[in-house]
């Protein structure tokens, strides 16, 4: 299959809820990047983070492998720092091959139970 996709993909509506209920690190309130490969090649990608009030922080590496979809846990980036609970943020993606980008985010707070897929924006 040929690869699809963008190389440049906008997130704007970032924000992981501060509170979780249940066992860790199952029902951890959480954004999740759903990041897919159909290309032959594996993808390098980097991700800055843009914030409302401070500079922007990245580049944070990631990689799909080729022909494979890829979750990456937002509140597991810690480097080059920890993406902070509670605070809207937005994100730019940049890749050298094609993918597709979703995020979707899990609220497991103690009055919520939520699970939401927010569509990025290709560039």
């Amino acid at each position: 299959m040929a690869p699809i996709g963008h190389r440049t993909w906008a997130i704007s509506g970032g924000h992981i809820p501060p509170e979780s209920s249940g066992r860790e690190p199952e029902h951890t309130s959480r954004d999740v990047l759903c990041l897919l490969n159909t290309g032959d090649a594996d993808a390098r990608l980097r991700m800055t983070l843009y914030y409302e009030d401070r500079e922007p922080v990245g580049p944070y590496p990631l990689t799909v492998p080729a022909r494979r979809l890829r979750h990456v846990r937002v509140n597991d980036l810690i480097d080059p720092e920890a993406v902070p609970l509670g605070v809207p943020y937005g994100c730019v993606i940049e890749s050298d091959a094609p993918i597709v980008v979703q995020l979707t985010r899990v609220d497991s707070g103690a009055h919520a139970g939520a699970l939401v897929g927010l569509p990025a924006l290709p560039s």
